[in-house]
């Protein structure tokens, strides 16, 4: 598998820093290459031509169709991240989820 590179939102950023941290562990674990850098909403345009994959908090649903927009035509899956790992942190089931797209 190639290195992947994903963008990881919440509102802020704060939360979702953590969850980027529990997911390069869980990954570094398994022996993958991923860049995964977490940052607010409002950072998504700047980020569209370097992801592979974008991550977004669940409390974020209502902005999908803005996302889908901001991303076009560029080759980028976007997964809107479940409550139930994201609440705990939980980066290997967080890992799980993304892999389930490529």
């Amino acid at each position: 598998m190639k290195k992947l590179n994903v963008l990881l939102v919440c509102g802020s950023g704060a939360s979702s820093g953590f969850m980027a941290a529990n997911i390069r562990k869980a990954a570094a674990k398994r022996n993958l290459e991923i860049d995964i850098k977490a940052r607010g909403e409002a950072e998504i345009e700047n980020y569209i031509g370097e992801i592979d994959a974008l991550m977004v908090g669940p409390h974020l649903a209502y902005i999908l169709d803005e996302i889908e927009e901001y991303i076009g035509d560029a080759d980028v899956k976007v997964l809107l991240m479940k409550p139930d790992y994201y609440s705990t942190l939980n980066g290997d089931a967080a890992l799980d989820d993304l892999l389930k797209e490529f």
